[in-house]
Parts: C-alpha cells; sequence; structure tokens
C-alpha cells in the first residue's frame, strides 16, 4: 500500500510561494536593468558640452536621440565612477550601437575641441582682415576693427609710436575657438609676430640701422612689391642701397596706401605720384610712415639676407619686373631705363 507524504502546512506553502515569487521579481528587475544599460541600437552623435551644461541634461538628450535607453542609468554609473561632475567643454564623439557603461567611458575622456580655421595671406593690410575673419563665422567687423587698433597687443608696434598693428599681425592659418573674442583672434595674429623678432634677427636689422617697426616697414614694401618668395632678397638689396645712398626708394605700393587706393587703381594721370601723404616714397625721403601690409616670413628674412650687388658686382639701385618673367637689376639710371625699354 503506497504511503501518501504528509500536506505541509499551509504557512509553508505560502512561505515558498512568496521566497518563489520576490526570486522572480528580483531577476526580472535585475533582468530588466541590465537591460537599460544595454545599447538602444541607435545612431552615431555628436555631444557638445558647453558651460553651464549638466550631466542630467545631458543625459536626457542622449536618451532623447537614442544613444542611451535611460538617463537615469548613466548618471548612477557616472556617479559610482566618480565621474559625474568631470564634463569637459568640447565635442565628445559618440560611436553607435554602444552600452551605457561605454557611453560612461568615453565622457570620462576628453573631448574634440572645436575650431574655426582662418587664412590670413600674406601681404594683406588691415582693411582687408575683418571679410576675412568674419567669413570664418568669427567675431564682428566692428570689433575686430577696435581690436586691430589696439597697439598694446603688439610691443613693438607700441614701440614704433603706431596707431594700428598694420604689419604686426602675421599671415598664418589659425585655428580659434567658435566664441574666440576679436581681442583673443588679433591677440594671436599679434603674438605670432612678435615670435619673429628673435634676438638674432633683430640683432641683423640693427646692423642695417633698422629698428624692428622699420624692419617691418621695409618687409612690407618688399612683400608688396616681389612677385614671388626668390625676388624678395634682390628687391630688399634695392630698397637697403637706396635708404645708405639716400636716395627715394620710388615703391608704388606706398604711393597707393597713403591715398587708400589697391595699387592697380593708381592713376599716373591725375596726379597720383605727385600727392604728398606720409606713405609717398616718391615724395618723401626714406621709409613711409610705417607698414603697408602684413608681411610674411619670407619678407622678413629677405631684409637681413638681401642682395646688395647687381651681377658686376656694383650696388643694386634699380630694379624692374621684366615681361620675360624675370627681374633686372642695375646700378645706374640709364641700364635701368634700356630694361624698361626693353623688358617692359
Amino acid at each position: 500500500m503506497t504511503r501518501l507524504r504528509p500536506r505541509r502546512p499551509a504557512w509553508q506553502r505560502a512561505l515558498f510561494w512568496i521566497f518563489f515569487l520576490l526570486l522572480l521579481a528580483v531577476i526580472l528587475a535585475a533582468a530588466y536593468a541590465y537591460s537599460l544599460t544595454q545599447s538602444p541600437g541607435g545612431k552615431a552623435y555628436t555631444l557638445e558640452i558647453t558651460p553651464g551644461d549638466t550631466l542630467a541634461a545631458k543625459a536626457s538628450e542622449l536618451q532623447q536621440k537614442g544613444v542611451i535607453k535611460n538617463a537615469d542609468v548613466l548618471r548612477l554609473v557616472m556617479r559610482q565612477r566618480g565621474t559625474a561632475g568631470k564634463l569637459k567643454e568640447g565635442l565628445y564623439d559618440l560611436p553607435a550601437d554602444q552600452t551605457v557603461f561605454q557611453v560612461a567611458d568615453d565622457l570620462a575622456g576628453n573631448p574634440r575641441i572645436p575650431t574655426v580655421s582662418v587664412t590670413i595671406p600674406e601681404g594683406k593690410r588691415l582693411k582687408d582682415l575683418p571679410a576675412i575673419i568674419t567669413a570664418a563665422g568669427l567675431s564682428n567687423a566692428v570689433a575686430i576693427n577696435a581690436a586691430m587698433r589696439d597697439v598694446a597687443l603688439s610691443p613693438a608696434a607700441q614701440a614704433g609710436g603706431a596707431s594700428n598693428l598694420e604689419g604686426f599681425l602675421f599671415p598664418a592659418t589659425y585655428p580659434f575657438r567658435p566664441k574666440a573674442s576679436a581681442r583673443d583672434i588679433i591677440g594671436a595674429m599679434a603674438d605670432r609676430m612678435t615670435q619673429e623678432f628673435t634676438p638674432a634677427r633683430v640683432a641683423g636689422a640693427k646692423k642695417l640701422n633698422l629698428s624692428i617697426y622699420q624692419w617691418v616697414t621695409l618687409a612690407s614694401m618688399v612683400q608688396a612689391e616681389a612677385a614671388n618668395t626668390g625676388e624678395m632678397p634682390v628687391v630688399a638689396g634695392v630698397f637697403v642701397n637706396r635708404l645708405k645712398e639716400g636716395i627715394a626708394l620710388g615703391s608704388d605700393p606706398t604711393v597707393a596706401y597713403g591715398l587708400g587706393k589697391d595699387l592697380p587703381d593708381l592713376d599716373r594721370s591725375a596726379g597720383d605720384f605727385t600727392k604728398d601723404t606720409p606713405y609717398s616714397t616718391y615724395t618723401r625721403m626714406g621709409l613711409p610712415k610705417g607698414p603697408i601690409n602684413n608681411p610674411g616670413e619670407a619678407a622678413l628674412t629677405s631684409i637681413l639676407n638681401a642682395r646688395l650687388t647687381t651681377a658686376n658686382g656694383k650696388a643694386a639701385l634699380y630694379f624692374l619686373h621684366g615681361t620675360d618673367g624675370t627681374i633686372h637689376v642695375n646700378n645706374d639710371y640709364a641700364a635701368h631705363q634700356r630694361d624698361i625699354a626693353r623688358y617692359r
């Protein structure tokens, strides 16, 4: 005869089911919590952090964009890791299909700093720069013009008695933060030019009896006159020799600058070359009042490496850009006139 097992008391059965249901609830809760850490299958996303942004707001943004499933889970993970308060300003490039732990790792790293590149070509005048800078989406013309009048940004310009920073903003490509101020932008260019004034170069200019301000002024003339960098030492040599000999420099670009014109707009028949301005090197002896553009490194160094003699060893006093594509240099005016008749 089969003996029947005695039934467990009702309280034991109830306790079993309570334990079972609790265990099931824990398992389901754990499974749900785990699911919240997994990728929702969203696309790659770039998160921008700006000053004042909070983790809560940015976590909610990531949830809305489908990068993570739950903002609170991301915040919890980052709090546990001690990185919740360490978001840095910049751009975080978050790949697609990441777990919340991977996203937290990304946000604990260093962001990509957004920059805008601006290229200042050699030989540009101050008047040209606002359009170039604002075209890149930076600052505004009014603020840029004001900054370019702040000669305190360049000790050399200030020492030369300049009224603006013409000549002292180095031509180069610069990366700027999108919200960089005009003073930051112009200051960076002025600082870069100051780096060109090394002790050795300043000493070289001094040997030519040129202050830094005069050196930059002469370099700006070479920048405007030379057709290429190869010609620069030749043009520089002629100007240096003319200064030594006390001969008027006779540079057309200085006339144009003094009249507020571009070089192609000069009109000899209108008397442009006889109109006196502090920049005209036809009506006045010596260097113009100041730089006529912003010269590059090649123009600056050409003064220090000036080619002072002609092919026959005489002092170079005249140059001509010939229609044959070469520069012709002479010591005497008669030979220069012959070259004009032959090559212009």
